[in-house]
């Protein structure tokens, strides 16, 4: 198996079919489970970053190739990119292996008359890697960053007038980090249960860093396979799932005997933990297809939660018979997603402007249509894993003003840690001359938050929280 060529046609495959890059990576590891780890990390990590970094290694190949990038061949194209990408940023692969396997593959593939192509263009690069051209920094900083983080200009230009210049590369900065797995064990397993199932992964070659937000929560590393091949994981011990994720189960504050409806439920995570708090209550889980029904039952029997319900139910509509029910309402609506790009890394080359309006339109259809879940006195906390002001805050004023609901401060409900960075976020916010809130009231203001990869240690998200007025 020449795990250069597979990666090379998982790159030819995204780009010929189209597919989201975490479902096509996470099938094809899958697939060759039977790989040694290091091989299966090499995959994961070509794979990923050559699609993370492709407007940057674009750029460069634009500049030493008489061919532009976009009239090149799809496959000298993507084993171009993935060449690059292992030059600049693959310290173990030695350029003149990433070069020679390059032309290798490109006459086994049926381009032999394009070797000599292949080879220059890449030889040019590699003996000037250290001096690689790159916009001016000052003249042109929108194009800079644009390059310097593989990231589209109009996404950089929205955020630098949102939060400044240094907040903006920290959080461009932040997006290109490592992302380790995230496990969150159960909430019922006793702290000596959990440290003794950390130790045994630690004992497996399994770093396990406990989350500076959430008891429960650690992160990994030196870990590259597939998460169902844990002990604990198939035992139902733990389950992957972000901190940002969790943080907004916590917002909740859901107690023992609660009704919590999940409207957009799979895979399941928030639903679970929000059964773990429930007890003696019960949580229905529902979302759109067939599909996503089947992921999260199948989430939720490994996990053996007993108090949950999985419906299929489209959530723009109204259920008459859910109206004034739920204890709890979890909102995790659907969205641009440029929160979890770190992970989710075509997103950003998918999302443009113009399909913006019509989330936007979705999200407020969803809400409208499942308010009434909420008793009187009963809480609705909306999420969304964007970073985006449209999605966000103007949906803060939109529960408030429009659908009569009262904001509730996240003060004492979130932790210490992660209210602390956001004081820190907003402070640097007021420094740079930019509100952290725009259009909000101070108490509407204190009962969202927005987590920045780059300023806290989690996903790009937003929580909010309110309650339905007597």
């Amino acid at each position: 198996m020449n795990i250069r060529e597979l990666v090379l046609d998982t790159l030819l495959t995204l780009e010929r079919e189209g597919d989201y890059s975490h479902r096509l990576v996470k099938s094809v590891l899958d697939k060759y489970d039977y790989l040694e780890a290091r091989d299966k990390a090499f995959i994961k990590r070509l794979t990923e970053g050559t699609l993370e970094r492709r407007l940057e290694l674009d750029y460069y190949l634009d500049f030493y190739s008489s061919l532009p990038v976009r009239k090149m061949k799809p496959l000298i194209r993507c084993l171009l990119r993935m060449s690059v990408y292992q030059m600049l940023y693959m310290e173990s692969v030695p350029d003149s292996a990433a070069c020679n396997e390059s032309c290798r593959l490109a006459a086994k593939r049926g381009f032999g008359s394009l070797k000599g192509f292949v080879n220059g263009v890449l030889r040019k690069i590699s003996g000037q890697k250290d001096s690689l051209p790159v916009p001016d920094k000052e003249k042109e900083p929108v194009k800079y960053l644009s390059v310097r983080y593989s990231m589209p200009e109009w996404l950089v230009e929205m955020w630098l007038d949102e939060y400044g210049r240094d907040i903006a590369e920290t959080l461009l900065a932040g997006l290109l980090e490592v992302h380790p797995v995230s496990l969150r064990f159960s909430t019922l397993i006793s702290e000596a249960e959990r440290r003794e199932l950390c130790m045994e992964m630690r004992e497996n070659g399994v770093e396990m860093r406990r989350h500076p937000y959430l008891p429960y929560l650690f992160l990994t590393g030196g870990y590259a396979g597939n998460p169902a091949s844990l002990p604990a994981f198939s035992a139902g011990k733990c389950t992957v799932q972000d901190v940002s994720s969790a943080l907004a189960v916590e917002a909740a504050e859901i107690k023992d005997g609660d009704f919590v409806v999940d409207v957009c439920a799979a895979p399941g995570g928030k639903s679970i933990l929000a059964a773990e708090k429930a007890g003696r209550g019960k949580v229905l889980a529902r979302d759109i297809s067939e599909e996503k029904k089947n992921i999260t039952e199948e989430n939720i029997c490994r996990m053996g939660a007993g108090n949950i319900e999985v419906q299929i139910f489209d959530g723009t509509c109204t259920d008459e018979a859910l109206l004034e029910k739920a204890d709890v309402l979890l909102l995790d609506v659907p969205c641009s997603g440029l929160g979890v790009m770190g992970k989710k890394r075509d997103i950003k080359y998918r999302v443009t402007k113009e399909n913006l309006g019509a989330l936007e339109k979705l999200q407020k259809q969803i809400t409208a249509a499942s308010a009434g879940y909420v008793k009187k006195g009963g809480t609705l906390l909306y999420s969304t894993c964007t970073i985006r002001r449209e999605e966000n805050e103007d949906m803060v004023r939109y529960i408030v003003r429009e659908l009569g609901f009262a904001p509730v401060p996240l003060d004492g409900v979130l932790p210490e840690g992660v209210l602390a960075a956001k004081e820190r976020l907003e402070e640097k916010m007021r420094v740079a001359g930019r509100e952290a809130c725009p259009g909000l009231t101070e108490e509407e203001s204190r009962a969202c938050i927005r987590l920045l990869p780059g300023h806290m240690e989690s996903d790009g998200f937003f929580i909010a929280r309110f309650r339905r007025v007597e």
